[in-house]
């Protein structure tokens, strides 16, 4: 497992996330101190929330949603957000 410090992993973020979704483990250390282990997730991310009760299955099918009619709005996104955000 390479090692690299804190200040690597700030200065060199994206060369390492690079290393990290290429299957590579990395340890982070900070003043000489294991800090964290960084590493690539697992293959199924849904199945490791679901079994960890992390996760809630769809009561009903997302294809349904397709049957939802669709409706032009007079209003800009804009006006939308700053209407539910009380503006």
């Amino acid at each position: 497992m390479k090692e690299i410090t804190h200040r690597q992993m700030r200065n060199d973020s994206a060369d390492v996330l690079r290393r990290v979704a290429a299957g590579e483990m990395i340890l982070v250390t900070n003043n000489g101190q294991p800090a964290a282990v960084i590493g690539p997730p697992p293959g199924d991310v849904l199945a490791l929330l679901s079994a960890q009760g992390q996760l809630r299955k769809a009561l009903n099918s997302p294809a349904g949603l397709r049957s939802i009619k669709r409706r032009k709005s007079n209003k800009t996104t804009a006006e939308i957000i700053a209407d539910v955000r009380g503006r």
